[in-house]
C-alpha cells in the first residue's frame, strides 16, 4: 500500500516527508518536484513568510540515478526561518532562552490555538500552531509531486485552478482540462482561467487587505485520464469519493467539499443531474456528454475526469485581531498576530492537486499493485483490455 507521513514544525529547522509504497522505475524529476513547491509559494495575496523561504526538497533515501528503487522516500525541506527562531523552539532545555520567549497565550478564533492548548495540557499556543500551519503542506505537495510523476507514466495528469475568491466567481460551465492544465506553465496571479475574471479577484484580495483583513475562496482539482474501476462499493472505507473529500478536507483552512456539481445536484430533480450512458465503438468505450458526478458513481471512478472542489474560509490570522481570551488570565484580549497571508486560495488548489494524486495512485496500486513500474503496467494493460473488450 501506498503510505505517506509528514513531520516538522513552521518554524523548525525543516520539514519531513516519507512516502513508501512507490515501484521500482518510476522517474523522478527533481526540477520538477521544486517547481511544484514553488507553486505552493506563489499567487497574489500571500505574506511575508513566502519571501524568506524558497523550498527545494532533497531527498535522502528512495531514489537513486534519477529513479525510485522501490525502499521508502525520505524528503527534507529546510525552513531558512529556522535561524530566527532556534531560541525560541531550541531542542534541548534551555531556561535563560526560553525566558526570553513571550508565550502565545491569545489563540485566535479559527485556529487550532485553544483547542489544541486544551488537548494537550498546553498555556503557550506556540507548540499548537508550529504543526498546525499550512506550513507542513509543503511536505505534502512534494510528496504529490512524485505521486503525479507516477500517474503521469501512465497516462494521468492533475491539475487545479480557482473557480472563486470571495464573492468573485467563475462563470460558466465546466472548464475543458486542457485550459486548466496550460496555468502550469503561466506565472500564478490567482491561478483562473479567465483573466478578467481574475483581475476581478484580484480586487477582491486587494479590498481584504485594504480592510487588515482576509478572503477566502474555492479551487477545482482534475484529474484526468482516470481508468474505471478504481476504489469500490465494498466497504464504506473503500469508496474512493470519501477517501478524496477526507484528503481535500484535511488542507488546512478547507472547511468543505464537493465531488462534481454535487451542491448544485442537491437543488435539483434528478432528470437533470445524472449523467446519461453513451458508447463510442470506435473508441470502445462508455462515454458521458456530461460529468455532474465528478467521475466518481458508487465510489467507483467511471472513466471520466474526476473533479473535486475545497471550499477554503479565509485566513484565521487577522492583522486587525478578533476578540479573544487571555490563557493565563482569562481576561478578553484582542487575538495574536502571527505573519500572514490574505489570500492562499492558488496554493491551496497546488496543496488539493498533491492529496487527489496521493489518493489516485494509492488506490491505483491497491488494484494493479506491482513492484516495479513495468509490472504494474502490464497488470494495468491487461486490465484495460478487459475493459474494451466489455
Amino acid at each position: 500500500m501506498l503510505r505517506f507521513h509528514t513531520a516538522g514544525e513552521s518554524h523548525g529547522q525543516g520539514l519531513l516527508g516519507f512516502l513508501s509504497g512507490l515501484p521500482a522505475g518510476v522517474p523522478v524529476d527533481s526540477a520538477y518536484v521544486n517547481r511544484e513547491l514553488q507553486r505552493r509559494q506563489g499567487g497574489y495575496g500571500r505574506g511575508g513568510r513566502m519571501r524568506i523561504e524558497a523550498d527545494a526538497a532533497q531527498f535522502l533515501s528512495g531514489v537513486r540515478h534519477g529513479q525510485t528503487v522501490g525502499s521508502p522516500i525520505a524528503i527534507l525541506i529546510e525552513n531558512r526561518d529556522w535561524e530566527n527562531w532556534k531560541e525560541t523552539l531550541a531542542v534541548e532545555e534551555n531556561p535563560a532562552a526560553r525566558a526570553q520567549s513571550k508565550p502565545l497565550s491569545q489563540p485566535r478564533p479559527g485556529h487550532a490555538d485553544l483547542a489544541g492548548c486544551l488537548k494537550f495540557n498546553l498555556h503557550d499556543a506556540r507548540y499548537v500552531l508550529e504543526r498546525a500551519s499550512a506550513r507542513e503542506t509543503a511536505a505534502r505537495v512534494a510528496l504529490g509531486a512524485l505521486a503525479k510523476l507516477f500517474l503521469r507514466q501512465l497516462g494521468m495528469e492533475v491539475a487545479s485552478h480557482v473557480v472563486a475568491v470571495g464573492s468573485v466567481k467563475l462563470a460558466g460551465e465546466s472548464v475543458p482540462f486542457g485550459r486548466i492544465l496550460a496555468l502550469r506553465d503561466q506565472e500564478i496571479v490567482l491561478n483562473c482561467v479567465d483573466p478578467e475574471t481574475e483581475a476581478r479577484m484580484k480586487a477582491e484580495v486587494d479590498r481584504a487587505l485594504k480592510g487588515r483583513d482576509t478572503v477566502g475562496g474555492t479551487f477545482e482539482v482534475v484529474a484526468h485520464g482516470v481508468p474505471p474501476g478504481l476504489g469500490s462499493c465494498g466497504q464504506w472505507d473503500e469508496k474512493l469519493d470519501g477517501q478524496l473529500a477526507q484528503a481535500v478536507m484535511s488542507i488546512q483552512a478547507v472547511k468543505a467539499v464537493e465531488i462534481g456539481t454535487g451542491i448544485e445536484n442537491a437543488a435539483a430533480f434528478g432528470s437533470k443531474v445524472h449523467d446519461e450512458i453513451g458508447y463510442s465503438r470506435e473508441a470502445s468505450r462508455f462515454t458521458r456528454p456530461s460529468n455532474r458526478a465528478g467521475g466518481l458513481e458508487g465510489g467507483i471512478t467511471n472513466g471520466e475526469d474526476v473533479v473535486v472542489r475545497g471550499y477554503l474560509k479565509p485566513i484565521s490570522t487577522l492583522r486587525q485581531p478578533l476578540g479573544s481570551v487571555d490563557l493565563e488570565t482569562k481576561e478578553p484580549v484582542k487575538a495574536a498576530y502571527e505573519r500572514s497571508d490574505v489570500c492562499v486560495v492558488p496554493a491551496a488548489g497546488v496543496i488539493g492537486e498533491a492529496m487527489v494524486a496521493l489518493v489516485l495512485a494509492r488506490a491505483f496500486l491497491e488494484k494493479f499493485g506491482g513492484d516495479s513500474l513495468q509490472e504494474t503496467r502490464r497488470n494495468y494493460d491487461a486490465y484495460m483490455q478487459q475493459v474494451r473488450n466489455l
